[in-house]
């Protein structure tokens, strides 16, 4: 069963490496939105030491590192079961011998990996010689933000899970998967980190799942989160993904009860 997934996640890799010209050209787009968060940030610090717990020199690394970030946790996977739904294809692969949320997951890390390595890495040190970012030097903060960054990827893709499986009862979701996706890049911590929110606003977003998107891998490798505030942030994703479980298998299970194939 596991080589029958690894195959799935190849699969996706080379399928994404056909591609590969759109995701250099994705490199320099990228870097300009960095670029930019560079320059407005800059304005916003107007010479300060901190704001929201960061340094300006430490804000611009985690702008940096949070976009490179999204290219490996970010997928489509959510508007690939919707396809799939309204055309009737999933009625085919629930008989399938694999768990499709598995394999959809899979196929998102084969995109992830592929990305990782022909966008992310390569596009973080370009911006490095941009821009004014300071990597860690201590080789286990780098090990606890690539634990977090798996996490990360684990949880936006549950979430998009739970999105897809909503065609299942709203048959259309087309405007929540949009709404998704703008929700995910603000409460995340990706457009501005959750320690810049209002109080209230940060202990409403402490019971949500979004900052272990982005927020919590952000701030580990710029060095903010450490000791014991660093293992209560990778404890409480580790939670999160647990917890997300839970209503994916409850509405993959409703779903697989009662099957309506939109058109087919």
């Amino acid at each position: 069963m596991f080589s029958m997934y690894a195959e799935i996640i190849r699969i996706r890799f080379l399928t994404m490496l056909a591609y590969r010209v759109n995701y250099y050209s994705g490199i320099i787009i990228y870097a300009i939105n960095i670029g930019a968060y560079y320059f407005l940030w800059n304005a916003i610090y107007g010479g300060q030491p901190t704001m929201g717990g960061l340094t300006a020199h430490q804000m611009v690394t985690y702008v940096a590192i949070s976009w490179m970030a999204r290219a490996f946790y970010f997928n489509n996977i959510d508007r690939e079961m919707a396809q799939d739904i309204k055309e009737g294809k999933v009625a085919i692969e629930m008989i399938r011998p694999y768990n499709y949320l598995v394999v959809k997951m899979m196929q998102g890390l084969g995109e992830g990996i592929f990305r990782l390595l022909f966008f992310s890495i390569p596009g973080m040190v370009i911006v490095s010689f941009i821009f004014p970012i300071s990597f860690p030097s201590d080789v286990l903060i780098w090990s606890w933000y690539a634990v977090s960054l798996v996490f990360s990827f684990i949880i936006n893709t549950q979430i998009n899970l739970i999105t897809g499986l909503l065609t299942f009862f709203f048959y259309n979701n087309e405007g929540l998967m949009h709404a998704k996706r703008v929700i995910v890049d603000l409460f995340s911590g990706l457009i501005l980190p959750i320690s810049f929110y209002p109080l209230w606003a940060q202990h409403i977003l402490q019971y949500l799942p979004f900052q272990a998107i982005s927020y919590v891998p952000g701030v580990i490798f710029t060095g903010v989160l450490t000791g014991e505030k660093l293992y209560h942030a990778l404890f409480i994703q580790s939670v999160w993904v647990v917890a997300l479980l839970i209503p994916i298998s409850l509405m993959w299970w409703q779903a697989r009860r009662n099957v309506i194939i939109q058109g087919g």
